[in-house]
């Protein structure tokens, strides 16, 4: 995925951050805010409140709010509020053909260009998020599970799909936050390890399968979040 929040500015030093934009800035502190669930869909946020948690100007945040609902990660609620969108059934449904039908594609184009380096930089990503789901934490399977679908897009020289992507996660990303509380990490889908074993062996009609049905697992489980929103009402 072509903006990767988890190797941000913070990492690049000192050096790095004065020369980024501040308006770049808060743009990448805000989107993973809404990636990674930190901004809840349906909860609205004033920019004032948004200058003030972020220590930013108002015209930073202005310009990131405006790119940010531009990409549909945010709606404008008027009165100076924005919110993250609920996801609906049937934008769910949407958003799981799309992913489906892109992700797979990615996956074979970076499946065909895999190096060693690509894959021992997934196994180690892997690593990391088999731990985040064996203690519950949460916040670490969000990171590390995004980390690992963008080594694989970033791999497949497809940058126009690849942005298309990453705008599907901003839909989709907040409510993983609130399925993985509803379900917790230990039921989370997870078909990595048959995704890596394919990459390893180059097979990759079984690597595309593995990410559709990674894709498929985790679309069925909003679904079954759905259904149990109904039953309640």
């Amino acid at each position: 995925m072509a903006t990767d929040v988890i190797s941000s500015n913070r990492e690049s030093g000192a050096e790095q951050s004065v020369k980024t934009p501040a308006h770049q800035h808060v743009y990448e502190e805000l989107r993973q805010m809404i990636l990674f669930g930190d901004l809840a869909p349906g909860q609205a946020v004033t920019i004032q409140g948004l200058t003030k948690q972020l220590g930013a100007g108002m015209t930073p945040v202005r310009e990131a709010l405006r790119r940010l609902i531009s990409e549909g990660a945010l709606t404008h609620q008027g009165n100076r509020r924005v919110s993250v969108p609920e996801l609906t059934e049937s934008c769910a449904n949407e958003l799981y053909f799309m992913r489906k039908t892109l992700e797979s594609e990615l996956t074979r184009r970076a499946a065909e260009r895999m190096t060693p380096d690509r894959l021992a930089a997934l196994q180690s990503c892997d690593r990391d998020l088999n731990q985040a789901i064996a203690l519950g934490d949460v916040g670490g399977y969000l990171t590390h599970n995004y980390r690992f679908h963008s080594l694989i897009y970033d791999g497949a020289d497809a940058p126009i799909m690849s942005a298309t992507v990453d705008r599907l996660w901003l839909r989709f990303g907040p409510s993983l936050r609130v399925i993985c509380g509803r379900f917790g990490t230990s039921n989370l889908p997870d078909k990595h390890k048959d995704l890596l074993e394919a990459l390893a062996a180059n097979n990759i009609e079984a690597a595309v399968a593995a990410m559709a049905e990674d894709v498929e697992q985790g679309m069925l489980q909003v679904q079954a979040a759905f259904e149990e929103g109904q039953q309640a009402n």
